[in-house]
């Protein structure tokens, strides 16, 4: 039998919404001078059906003794909706308003690779790149960077389609 250790909470999409959420980690500072400051893992979910709502549970695997800063990306027809939630303990506690952010679109009539990014030495990235119409994250091609002595990715974007794609920085970093 498999155990689990961690946390988990539900939330329930409407039929035409579909969320994600990723816990943001802040990277040790024994490990900044080689790391991005802030990287991203995606919580793990199950989902289920009731009528013409999704209920989803979310799985926090590894919750720090503190608190754990969550971003919670909700996909409608051709939008999304950014808000931040915090969990602290047993409790979780979302912003009232969704979060305004500065943001790109990703769109091109040709094939073409995007953004050159490093990874931290446990392979945890600093952005991520998302298809809106399946929610699914596209999966960096990695290489090894000789110059630089460090693992890097590009995603490969496919024509004619758009991503959505999110960094965590600090505010002053604009």
């Amino acid at each position: 039998m498999e155990t689990w250790q961690g946390k988990h909470f539900s939330i329930t999409d409407p039929e035409d919404v579909s969320t994600v959420i990723y816990q943001i980690n802040k990277t040790e500072k024994e490990h900044l001078k080689d790391s991005p400051k802030y990287t991203v893992d995606r919580l793990d979910y199950m989902e289920e059906i009731r009528g013409e709502l999704k209920q989803k549970t979310f799985f926090v695997d590894n919750p720090s003794e503190d608190k754990d800063q969550l971003i919670i990306l909700s996909f409608g027809k051709e939008k999304v909706v950014v808000n931040m939630a915090l969990l602290e303990g047993n409790t979780i506690s979302i912003c009232k308003k969704p979060v305004a952010v500065k943001f790109e679109s990703l769109y091109s009539e040709e094939e073409k690779e995007y953004k050159n990014f490093r990874y931290t030495p446990n392979l945890k990235r600093p952005i991520c790149i998302i298809d809106p119409e399946t929610t699914e994250e596209i999966k960096p091609t990695l290489y090894f960077d000789e110059k630089t002595n460090e693992v890097r990715g590009k995603c490969k974007l496919k024509p004619y389609k758009s991503y959505f794609a999110f960094e965590i920085r600090d505010k002053k970093e604009d």
